[in-house]
């Protein structure tokens, strides 16, 4: 374990070579910093670093040390192209905390990841519009959605959408109970040139709406991606079963399923559990791989993202 006078001296040399490597991808792709749950600095594993071009994001998830926190912001703040710091006092079942501790914060940027463009909230709300770490399962549907019937359950700002129709979706049904969140996942479409009739919106409790939601269908790829604990809308110890169970009759032959789960106290047994017993006609494919700056110790812990494919019936 690292001694605590080395502490600044490694975090900010980890943090400059994420920045690094986000400049020379592109200044304006999004990019996960600095990892805290990853483990690799005990003594900052509540803390997430992020770039929103040009802002830094820092969250706490409890209270550290004030003299390293001083240090990170500074080092950050020093960084030329960095217009503003930002720090997001957060967790679990509390109010989130915003203190814009240098520079300039606007209330809405337009970020860039893999060429496709995406309104961010910085400071709205816990999180600002879209999962960095959920970058490759994006890239993954924009590479299977060509001529696909697609339904996107849980699609919040709709970043899946968008890939989707940037890789060729005949259609894409987006259901979330939050229609401001959908609102958002509209203007990231209108952002990227896309047409209208590509998408649908539906502001739905899924789990009360079934019959409405499987209208546009059959589907031939269904994203799963629901918040771990959200009480009063989903709990996934309580409720991913309950959207399993429909699977088989929304989609269409050779259907695939993207199931994803984030949470650490959760194996990917938890998903692969449930498929088995709810919906047995799905084979599990692959599991996709986290991108490098997510990387943990214990894979386990990180976020699950599992393909399925349906079986077909040939009796």
């Amino acid at each position: 374990m690292p001694s605590d006078s080395l502490l600044p001296s490694l975090l900010t040399r980890m943090v400059d070579c994420q920045l690094e490597k986000a400049f020379a991808a592109s200044p304006q792709e999004l990019r996960r910093l600095f990892h805290g749950r990853s483990g690799v600095i005990p003594q900052w594993s509540q803390v997430i670093v992020d770039w929103l071009p040009n802002v830094i994001v820092i969250r706490l998830y409890a209270q550290i040390n004030q003299e390293l926190l001083a240090a990170l912001i500074a080092f950050t703040a020093s960084k030329e192209a960095v217009k503003g710091v930002l720090v997001q006092k957060r967790g679990r079942g509390r109010e989130t905390e915003f203190d814009i501790v240098y520079g300039e914060v606007p209330a809405l940027l337009i970020c860039e990841e893999n060429g496709l463009k995406f309104e961010i909230e910085p400071l709205q709300n816990q999180n600002f519009g879209l999962f960095l770490d959920m970058r490759h399962g994006r890239q993954w549907l924009r590479e299977h959605a060509q001529d696909k019937k697609i339904l996107n359950l849980f699609a919040y700002t709709c970043a899946f959408s968008v890939a989707a129709v940037a890789g060729g979706a005949q259609l894409v049904a987006n259901v979330d109970v939050s229609k401001k969140a959908l609102s958002v996942g509209r203007r990231n479409h209108q952002l990227n040139g896309h047409q209208k009739q590509l998408t649908q919106f539906m502001p739905y409790d899924m789990l009360k709406s079934w019959s409405r939601i499987k209208k546009p269908g059959p589907f031939d790829i269904v994203v799963i991606d629901p918040p771990s604990f959200q009480p009063g809308s989903f709990v996934a110890q309580n409720d991913y079963a309950k959207v399993l169970r429909r699977l088989d009759q929304l989609t269409s032959d050779n259907a695939l399923v993207m199931a994803c789960h984030n949470d650490p106290a959760h194996t990917s047994d938890f998903v692969k559990d449930l498929m088995a017993q709810m919906c047995p006609e799905f084979e599990f494919e692959q599991r996709l791989a986290v991108p490098e700056e997510f990387y943990e110790d214990n894979s386990e812990k990180s976020l699950k993202v599992m393909i399925y494919k349906k079986r077909v019936n040939t009796a």
